[in-house]
C-alpha cells in the first residue's frame, strides 16, 4: 500500500483534527432547529412564570423558533425541575431556575435528581428584592421596634408565606435566626393569598417579593418597614435594608435559565449571550424593572456560582430551623 506524502498527510490530519470544532460551530449556529420548552415549576401568574415569558418572548425573536412557557407545578418546584432534568440536553428543554431550586436541595430528603450535579447553568435574568410588610395593626415603625416587638410576643407574630420553601418563606425563616425571633410560619399557596390575608389581618407579617405591593403601602393599608436586598431597592428606594439592623442579613428572589447536564457548551453559550443581551436592552430592562427585576446577567459559571452559595445558605437555614416540606 502506497503511503501518502507527509505534507499530504499533514492536511489530513488537520482537517481531521478541524473537524470536532466545526461540528460544534455548526450545531450553535443550526440551534434551536424546533420549538424550545422553558418549564415554569411553578402556577401560571407568579414571577417565574412572567420572567420566563418576556425571555422566551426575547429569544423566540432572536432565535427564530418559538420558546414556549410550559406550567409544570408541584412538590416546591421539584416535578417541573425533574422534567427538565430528565429531558434530552440537547437545549429544546429549559428551566426557569429560582430559589426553592437551592432551597429543596436540603428541604426535601429524597429527590430523584441533585439539583447542582443534574443541571447546566445558562445565565441569570434578574434579581427581586422583598419588603417586610406589617398589618398596621403591629405598632412597629421601624425592623429595631419591629424585633423588640416579635420578642415580646414569643409564637403570637403571624408570617405569612408564598408556600414553604419559597423566597418569602426563607427571608423571614433567615430573619428569625438571625434576629433571635419567633414567628410562626402560615404558608399560602401563592403570594396573592398570602397578601389577602395581611391585608385582613388574620397574619401580621409577610417578607413579599416586591411586585404589587407598592400601592397597599401607599395608601396606608399595609407599612414597609425595608427591603431584603444588600442595596436598597429602585421600587422602594426610600426604605433601608433589614441589613442596616440585622448586621448581615441578605435575601432575595432570583430567576435563571437552566438546561439539563451535559447540554453543549455552545448550545449554552448561545443561550447565555441571548440572555445577557436581553439585560442589555432598554425596552427588556423596562419590562423587567415593571415586576421589580434587577438585572443579573453574567456567564454560565457566575450563574452557577450563585446556586452553589445560595444552596450552601439556605441548606444551613433549613437545618437550623428544622424546617420540612409540607
Amino acid at each position: 500500500m502506497k503511503l501518502p506524502h507527509r505534507r499530504n498527510f499533514l492536511h489530513l490530519a488537520a482537517g481531521a483534527a478541524a473537524l470536532p470544532a466545526v461540528s460544534r460551530i455548526a450545531r450553535a449556529q443550526a440551534y434551536p432547529t424546533r420549538p424550545v420548552r422553558i418549564v415554569a415549576a411553578f402556577a401560571a401568574g407568579g414571577g417565574v412564570d412572567i420572567t420566563a415569558r418576556l425571555i422566551g418572548q426575547w429569544l423566540s425573536d432572536r432565535l427564530g423558533q418559538p420558546f414556549v412557557t410550559e406550567n409544570r407545578p408541584g412538590a416546591g418546584g421539584n416535578i417541573g425541575t425533574e422534567a427538565v432534568v430528565n429531558a434530552p440536553p440537547d437545549g429544546h428543554t429549559l428551566l426557569l431556575a429560582t430559589v426553592p431550586n437551592a432551597v429543596n436541595a436540603t428541604l426535601y430528603e429524597k429527590l430523584n435528581f441533585t439539583f447542582i450535579r443534574d443541571i447546566a447553568p445558562v445565565a441569570g435574568i434578574i434579581r427581586v428584592p422583598m419588603v417586610i410588610l406589617l398589618h398596621p395593626s403591629v405598632p412597629a415603625k421601624t425592623v429595631p421596634e419591629f424585633i423588640a416587638y416579635a420578642k415580646a410576643n414569643p409564637g403570637k407574630v403571624n408570617m405569612a408565606s408564598a408556600g414553604t420553601g419559597s423566597a418569602p418563606h426563607m427571608a423571614g425563616e433567615l430573619f428569625n435566626f438571625m434576629a433571635g425571633v419567633k414567628m410562626v410560619h402560615v404558608p399560602y399557596r401563592g403570594q396573592g393569598p398570602a397578601l389577602t390575608d395581611l391585608l385582613g389581618g388574620q397574619v401580621q407579617v409577610f417578607f413579599a417579593t416586591t411586585p404589587g405591593t407598592s400601592d397597599f403601602v401607599r395608601t396606608g393599608k399595609l407599612r414597609a418597614l425595608a427591603v431584603t436586598t444588600p442595596t436598597r431597592a429602585e421600587v422602594f428606594a426610600e426604605l433601608p435594608r433589614a441589613g442596616d439592623f440585622v448586621l448581615g442579613y441578605e435575601a432575595s428572589q432570583w430567576y435563571g435559565m437552566a438546561a439539563p447536564k451535559n447540554t453543549p457548551v455552545e448550545v449554552i453559550d448561545k443561550l447565555n449571550r441571548e440572555v445577557n443581551a436581553a439585560l442589555s436592552d432598554t425596552r427588556m430592562r423596562a419590562k423587567f424593572a415593571e415586576i421589580g427585576g434587577e438585572p443579573l446577567a453574567g456567564s454560565p459559571s457566575e450563574f452557577g456560582q450563585l446556586i452553589a452559595e445560595e444552596t450552601v445558605k439556605w441548606g444551613t437555614v433549613v437545618t437550623f430551623t428544622g424546617l420540612k416540606p409540607e
